[in-house]
């Protein structure tokens, strides 16, 4: 019977979220080059997005950047970020819709497990909602999976929580 076990996950820590967003819209307001160009970054919890609106398509790639520094900044992996394509909006406006990916995602979690069988490591992986737990015998062959996986690229950010020994 397994004895120790961590859950892989990828969280997105939606208060540094809000918070890099205010950062960069104070930014976006302030910049010379970005003044009076009806800037706007506005994130909706409920769906997990970010809108940013601009004048046009270079002011809009601008005010990404800001917020991607802002991000960076705070630590927010920006892998869990999924960039739409720039839209036409009203008056001549520029709209970009980013997606926040928090949790792992069933094709996500799919691979995970795959990479763990594959290493033929000691140890078992169950994909439990959205988040993937590894149990094993012994813990250094937890920390052998967390350096594979940590090296692996899902192309999402991916964090390992709630360790524990039985």
């Amino acid at each position: 019977m397994p004895d120790n076990s961590f859950d892989v996950v990828s969280i997105v820590d939606m208060p540094e979220v809000l918070n890099a967003i205010q950062q960069a819209t104070k930014e976006v307001q302030t910049r010379f080059d970005l003044k009076n160009s009806k800037s706007e970054i506005v994130l909706s919890e409920k769906d997990s997005k970010i809108t940013v609106t601009s004048a046009d398509d270079f002011k809009l790639k601008s005010v990404v950047e800001v917020l991607q520094q802002k991000l960076a900044k705070r630590k927010v992996p920006l892998k869990n970020f999924t960039y739409g394509p720039i839209q036409p909006a009203a008056g001549a406006a520029a709209r970009q819709e980013i997606t926040i990916q928090s949790g792992l995602p069933v094709e996500k979690s799919k691979e995970v497990v795959r990479a763990i069988k594959d290493s033929k490591a000691k140890a078992q992986a169950s994909i439990q909602g959205d988040l993937v737990r590894v149990s094993a015998k012994s813990r250094d062959v937890l920390q052998e999976v967390m350096q594979l996986l940590r090296q692996s690229d899902f192309g999402i950010e991916v964090q390992f929580t709630n360790f524990r020994t039985f």
